[in-house]
């Protein structure tokens, strides 16, 4: 046991990534670290059921996986040379969250809103797509991503683009477990809401100011 251990860290370290196990350790506080996409994968399966909350559950892996791809490529370089880039970024995601901030509000004061304001008008659109556009229209998470990765990736090595990928996949993994458990929890919070309807709206309304505030508080940073 001992000598796998030490051969599959001895593998890691030759493709340079350090500190393995502290790195898997602080994604998983990070993973659980409450924010809009995993509200959103939770609202969308206890609206609108299992299949759904993975359509919106893909989005999220999909769009954090470009994020990193960027990060690896060195868009945070240019983030930080063109400040009016980030800028725009930040408030287009600001804009994208508060607009479904307030379709939830509106739900909250409908009857039978049922956790689905998200998607009332246009549903076509799909929670894969909206899933994707909330991890994209956050540029402070390449930057996130940069100043938590370099912490466990050795340059010298020589492969860092390779650490960066397997770190990469280490992230991913984790956040979809934890997203699937969202979305058992969200299937069985529909059946509670269908029961109470009353409930549903201030679920609602509740997610609804929290995606507003998520909204202000990445205007204000």
């Amino acid at each position: 046991m001992d000598c796998c251990a030490q051969s599959e860290a001895g593998v890691l370290e030759q493709i340079g990534i350090i500190n393995f196990w502290a790195f898997v350790v602080g994604t998983v506080f990070i993973v659980l670290l409450p924010g809009p996409n995993s509200l959103y994968v939770l609202a969308s399966s206890a609206g609108h059921g299992v299949r759904e909350g993975y359509k919106a559950a893909l989005g999220v892996v999909v769009g954090d996986g470009i994020l990193m791809t960027l990060t690896a490529l060195g868009a945070a370089s240019l983030l930080k040379t063109l400040p009016m880039l980030y800028m725009g970024i930040r408030w287009l995601g600001a804009a994208y969250l508060l607009y479904l901030g307030v379709r939830l509000l509106q739900s909250a004061f409908q009857k039978g809103g049922a956790m689905r304001a998200i998607d009332t008008r246009v549903r076509h659109q799909g929670r894969f797509r909206k899933a994707v556009f909330l991890s994209l229209l956050n540029p402070k998470a390449i930057l996130f991503f940069l100043s938590f990765f370099v912490q466990f990736v050795n340059p010298a090595a020589g492969h860092a683009g390779l650490a960066f990928l397997v770190l990469g996949l280490v992230v991913e993994v984790i956040s979809f477990c934890y997203l699937s458990l969202l979305i058992v929890g969200g299937d069985r919070l529909a059946g509670i809401f269908r029961r109470h309807q009353r409930l549903s709206r201030l679920g609602n309304g509740s997610v609804g100011l929290l995606f507003m505030g998520f909204a202000a508080r990445m205007i204000s940073d």
